[in-house]
């Protein structure tokens, strides 16, 4: 397999102005200016602007005056491309709202939306900066207090790091990778796994975090040995996508099923995986259409590596 195509939340539509991150007057200075606009979330999620003649969704990126009050603020950064209201050079600025805040802004519960089902159409650039606010909105919520000591942690450089009240102990947003990968076989069939929480007819290609000490390419046969019982050689890198849920980076592979000795024959570790099979292009083609075979969403990495094997677009 050679590589993917560009994935969705993987480009970099924003420049993060990482420098602009010490300056002590950093918002006084973004809310005098007219082309900031601010995300607001709250719970992880966003608003959607009402433009149904337009290919692609939007964000509903306010102006600094559209969210009066803030738990958190923080500086994405400015915007390397222009769209609709949006200038090249944009600052935005990430504002997680309390449960009134968020009332305030849009009363109706049901247009506040995940990216889960609204990244979905999303641009370039607003899935860009979905994907960047969420990961920092979750890091946020996740170390209000010092993982030492446990003493209440104060927010810097522009919302890029907090530090520790009591010991000065600086943290930094974090990133888990976790590897993905599509198995095949000399047939060219793909291997898919099934979790037990899943709907029944619900499949994918294997992934898991890569653990302490372990490069990518070894977590890959570990992960489809543990979760499978089959060994793997010729692993090859495909893409990466940030998957902020709650602070991933998916990284992708290929690999093939290890034929040199005696057959193998796949099996659920029966703990993660419930379910393994191999499917030729014929049958995932018919269980998707039919609707017997339920794949990842279109806007994750897995459901790309798959149509890369597929050869295309599913949906076609």
């Amino acid at each position: 397999m050679t590589g993917l195509p560009i994935l969705p939340t993987a480009s970099s539509p924003i420049d993060r102005d990482y420098l602009q991150r010490e300056n002590p007057e950093l918002f006084d200075e973004l809310w005098q200016n007219p082309l900031t606009r601010v995300l607001p979330v709250h719970n992880g999620k966003v608003l959607l602007e009402d433009v149904a003649d337009h290919p692609t969704a939007r964000l509903r990126l306010l102006p600094v005056e559209g969210v009066p009050s803030a738990q958190l603020r923080v500086y994405l950064g400015k915007t390397l491309l222009s769209e609709g209201d949006i200038a090249v050079s944009s600052p935005i600025v990430l504002a997680v709202v309390s449960d009134n805040s968020a009332a305030e802004i849009e009363p109706d519960a049901k247009s506040w939306r995940d990216l889960r089902r609204a990244g979905l159409g999303l641009s370039e650039l607003h899935v860009a900066i979905y994907t960047q606010a969420i990961a920092l909105a979750n890091f946020h919520r996740s170390h209000v207090h010092c993982t030492l000591c446990g003493s209440p942690t104060v927010i810097q450089q522009g919302g890029w790091s907090r530090r520790c009240f009591k010991d000065e102990k600086q943290v930094f947003p974090r990133t888990d990778p976790a590897i993905i990968v599509a198995v095949t076989d000399s047939q060219e069939r793909i291997l898919l796994g099934s979790q037990g929480v899943w709907e029944a007819n619900r499949w994918s290609i294997l992934a898991g975090f890569v653990e302490a000490g372990e490069s990518l390419n070894a977590a890959v046969a570990r992960e489809v040995e543990e979760e499978a019982g089959v060994r793997v050689d010729e692993i090859h890198f495909l893409g990466s996508q940030a998957w902020p849920f709650p602070n991933s980076l998916m990284v992708g592979f290929h690999a093939t099923l290890d034929e040199s000795g005696p057959e193998q024959l796949a099996r659920p570790d029966g703990i993660e995986i419930a379910k393994v099979a191999w499917f030729t292009r014929a049958e995932v083609a018919e269980g998707y259409r039919t609707g017997s075979l339920i794949l990842p969403g279109p806007i994750s990495i897995a459901r790309a590596i798959i149509e890369h094997w597929f050869g295309g677009p599913l949906d076609v």
